[in-house]
């Protein structure tokens, strides 16, 4: 169980530079790689998720993320496209290992954002994208939460 346990808390879920390096459209510029990462950590973010390392190093951008200054995909981008176990309380990570890690965030983020797009990284980084996203999230978090209780 203990190994189990610190391999959950050394999780690295997602990291922009992997999409740079993998099938990510020549096309488009490159901070389309941190909207999709943006979005979750910006769910994060409003459901107050986030670890006390996190609030301490990223206190203003919290702020100016809840206050609709900074876009998801900059939010990310201030983060180096990085999101990793660190960034998560207790819960966050539970719910992230789940959901993010595997995979299920990717559907869902297909299914309500990218649609008929040629690629995830086509979805505009936009506060109505977030608010979809967001919905779905929060669904996904219900259900989670109600399989954990029982």
């Amino acid at each position: 169980m203990n190994s189990e346990k610190s391999a959950k808390q050394k999780t690295i879920y997602d990291n922009a530079r992997n999409h740079f390096l993998g099938n990510f459209p020549e096309t488009l510029p490159i901070e389309q790689a941190y909207v999709h990462i943006g979005m979750y950590l910006g769910w994060i973010i409003q459901n107050e998720l986030y670890s006390e390392y996190f609030e301490d190093e990223s206190e203003i951008q919290i702020i100016r993320f809840n206050n609709k200054v900074i876009s998801p995909a900059l939010l990310s981008e201030l983060w180096d496209g990085y999101l990793g176990f660190e960034l998560f309380n207790k819960k966050g990570n539970m719910f992230t290992y789940y959901y993010y890690g595997g995979g299920i965030y990717k559907k869902d983020y297909q299914t309500v954002l990218a649609g008929d797009l040629p690629s995830i990284y086509h979805v505009e980084d936009s506060w109505e994208n977030f608010d979809k996203i967001s919905k779905k999230i929060t669904e996904r978090f219900n259900d989670w939460r109600k399989i954990i209780e029982d």
